[in-house]
């Protein structure tokens, strides 16, 4: 008999309790980024996707009353309707080495999404593609990204134990920063300048303008959808959320967006500087002394993360990537930045080649599982 039970997460001590969990988990852990605890309420309760996803979120708990593990349980209609399958999603899951536990959130998250219809499930995944997803299982010994999962490497085995597969992953490659492009790429680059009349824009006012910023994200959604694996276009609420937590925090040093003649979005590149060691030391809160160090890490270029890049459908295939890498090149040269961090993409995306043409090694790599519900 299993000396654990099962709670679902429903008043706000629960709630409190599901977050910080993890903070206790990995306690002592170097390669840990703690999210900050204000975002994670934020997500849990009053995410814009909540406005179409449903989700419920259970805790394990020994005889003691201990927390030894959670999950949330979610399901994405769109996602579902857009390819046609009935799956549930699985995620904030973390738990101690024990199979016991494992099987009790499972079957609580299985349970709840076979009674809602669902026959399949997957994850770790977030309710949309813009937060942090993919169970890690290559580079447990290299610090995560701030916006990017980490889990102790028994995690791997647990899940291959409960019957789940592989789906995809998601790999992370890392190269110096300032090594900038060759000869050849340059030419290109100037090639296309001349030959498209493409410009960059100036961020520092995208970022303040509505009808700009409008213009970025549906560039966003179209240079994805039916591209990238899992890929649903995001809402306008959705965006809204984005816009007001992330896009004033973006340095135009670390960011580059390319308009063709028509002033519309022909490629992007958002990065930004790494604050991973910055939310160790902020543990979860931003005050009363968390916002220093974090203030501090934004303007340290040394390192940086690339978050996100692509082109609009009618530039993908044009060589627009050259014009576009030729940019940032110089920008992280000329901040003063040494290595930069791939964000995960899917080991299938041919975007991922892109990195050949540059000193690069494998630095992370994601899954994403997923299994029959029973």
């Amino acid at each position: 008999m299993t000396r654990y039970t099962i709670r679902e997460v429903q008043t706000k001590k629960d709630l409190r309790r599901f977050i910080k969990f993890p903070f206790e988990l990995y306690k002592g852990c170097d390669q840990y980024v703690p999210p900050l605890i204000k975002g994670q309420e934020h997500e849990l309760m009053h995410a814009a996707s909540l406005k179409y996803c449903t989700r419920r979120m259970w805790l394990a708990e020994d005889e003691m009353g201990k927390v030894v593990g959670r999950i949330c349980a979610m399901i994405n209609p769109r996602y579902n309707e857009k390819y046609g399958t009935k799956r549930a999603r699985f995620g904030w899951f973390d738990l101690i080495n024990d199979m016991d536990v494992a099987k009790l959130l499972f079957d609580a998250a299985e349970s709840w999404a076979k009674g809602e219809g669902m026959d399949e499930i997957h994850g770790p995944l977030y309710y949309n593609t813009l937060g942090r997803q993919g169970m890690l299982v290559e580079g447990f010994d290299k610090l995560a990204p701030f916006t990017c999962l980490y889990n102790y490497p028994y995690y791997v085995d647990i899940v291959q134990k409960l019957g789940f597969e592989k789906e995809c992953d998601w790999i992370q490659y890392r190269m110096p920063a300032d090594q900038g492009v060759d000869e050849k790429m340059e030419a290109i680059a100037e090639r296309m300048m001349g030959r498209y009349k493409v410009h960059k824009a100036d961020f520092d006012k995208l970022k303040k303008d509505p009808e700009s910023i409008a213009k970025f994200f549906k560039a966003y959604n179209e240079s994805f959808d039916g591209i990238v694996y899992n890929f649903v276009p995001f809402t306008e609420e959705e965006i809204a959320e984005e816009v007001k937590q992330i896009m004033g925090q973006l340095d135009s040093r670390l960011c580059c967006v390319l308009m063709d003649e028509d002033d519309e979005v022909a490629a992007f590149g958002i990065s930004t500087a790494c604050v991973s060691r910055a939310m160790q030391k902020a543990k979860g809160r931003l005050f009363p002394f968390g916002w220093y160090h974090v203030l501090k890490a934004l303007n340290d270029f040394e390192h940086v993360d690339l978050m996100i890049q692509g082109a609009a459908p009618k530039w993908q295939n044009t060589g627009i990537s050259a014009v576009f890498h030729s940019m940032m090149a110089r920008q992280y040269k000329d901040c003063g930045a040494k290595w930069a961090l791939a964000n995960p993409q899917i080991e299938t995306n041919t975007a991922v080649n892109v990195w050949a043409r540059y000193e690069h090694e494998l630095w992370m790599r994601r899954r994403c599982w997923i299994k029959r519900i029973r």
